[in-house]
């Protein structure tokens, strides 16, 4: 079987944030992943990386003790690349696209994993000009992590509602709250995983798709949600990037919380329902085109119930979880993205007031700063 970490301590946090480089003139993207890089200090090195564009970045936390010590060191990392930024006459945003940037525009980095991935995959991966969070939550035991992959599975389109960030795609509102969620989707092994049962069932599959050369090792599976054996974690995917820091560490919360939750069930020997992936995969769209202002399957009841009314019980249950781990008060940031708009919301909202694609963008830059 695949080796692994699972080892613990459990319920250490790590967050990557995927971010835009823009001009600071005209709020173009810049391709100067490079010179970001150059200009990083040593004491950040190896959080701040590359991605596949050279009008990307990522920043990283290392493995934090909580949700709170996650959320200071990122901002401590945005207001380290912000600063780098404008030294060298760039801005840094946050947000799931960049509301008029075209992907034939952008330069691909010069390092093989992506040179690859581009032989590979071609079209597919060269428009994908989208931006994302990405959550880890440390498991102990490998088949705990397998049930608690599993079980955040079920929860990946209220996640989705929650997060959506991207509501224009090369200039135009699309009519979709996460534009970045069918731009992905044309990548191979993503959205949806398997549901997969067991440590035993998942280190098989891996490994023949590993044996038949479809891909070189796990981290090519590119699910929702997945867990990491290298890293000891579950990491969950599917969010839009937050363009607010508190709507991040919200996020961050909220998956800790669920974890949790899992892990005591997995404990307690509660069975793991598998719900059908098709259900789950007809949930994403809804939260895709509509985010929380449209209306999801609540497959318990077998009726449509509002996004935001699933969020409101998601919350209800997982508070005392999230009161165990400690990040309670940081659940505030969910909380604001319910009552006062999610990021698409906002990004529409601001859009429409002067129908400005670069004031738009500003105003991205502007709150990823605050």
């Amino acid at each position: 079987m695949l080796k692994h970490d699972f080892t613990g301590p459990p319920f250490t946090i790590g967050v990557e944030e995927e971010l835009m480089i823009l001009d600071a003139e005209g709020l173009d993207l810049a391709q100067r992943i490079e010179a970001v890089l150059d200009a990083v200090p040593e004491r950040l090195e190896g959080q701040v990386k590359p991605e596949l564009m050279q009008s990307v970045l990522e920043v990283a936390t290392e493995p934090c003790p909580d949700v709170r010590t996650a959320g200071e060191q990122l901002g401590v990392l945005r207001g380290e690349v912000a600063a780098i930024g404008e030294r060298l006459g760039l801005r840094i945003g946050a947000s799931g696209t960049h509301p008029f940037a075209r992907w034939e525009e952008q330069e691909i980095v010069d390092r093989p994993r992506y040179r690859e991935l581009i032989d590979e995959l071609g079209y597919v991966a060269r428009q994908e000009l989208i931006f994302g969070t990405h959550v880890h939550v440390a498991i102990s035991g490998p088949n705990k992590a397998i049930y608690v992959a599993d079980g955040i599975r079920r929860y990946i389109p209220v996640l989705l509602a929650l997060s959506a960030n991207s509501p224009l795609w090369r200039g135009e509102t699309t009519g979709m709250a996460s534009a970045r969620t069918p731009v992905f989707r044309a990548f191979p092994r993503v959205g949806v995983p398997p549901h997969y049962g067991s440590w035993e069932i998942y280190s098989r599959r891996v490994e023949l798709m590993m044996r038949s050369g479809a891909i070189d090792d796990y981290t090519y599976l590119w699910w929702d949600v997945r867990p990491h054996p290298n890293l000891g974690t579950v990491e969950t995917r599917v969010f839009d990037q937050q363009t607010r820091l508190e709507h991040t560490v919200g996020l961050t919360a909220l998956t800790a919380a669920l974890a949790h939750r899992l892990s005591a069930l997995f404990d307690r020997e509660e069975p793991m329902v598998e719900y059908p992936t098709e259900l789950i995969d007809d949930n994403k769209v809804r939260a895709a085109v509509r985010g929380l202002e449209g209306r999801l399957i609540d497959f318990r009841e077998g009726r449509q119930v509002a996004a935001g009314e699933m969020v409101r019980r998601m919350l209800d249950e997982l508070r005392e979880h999230a009161q165990e781990l400690g990040c309670a008060d940081e659940l505030a940031g969910v909380e604001d993205l319910c009552e006062n708009g999610t990021g698409s919301q906002r990004q529409l909202a601001a859009y429409e007031r002067n129908g400005d694609v670069r004031d738009l963008v500003r105003e991205i830059a502007d709150g990823t700063q605050a």
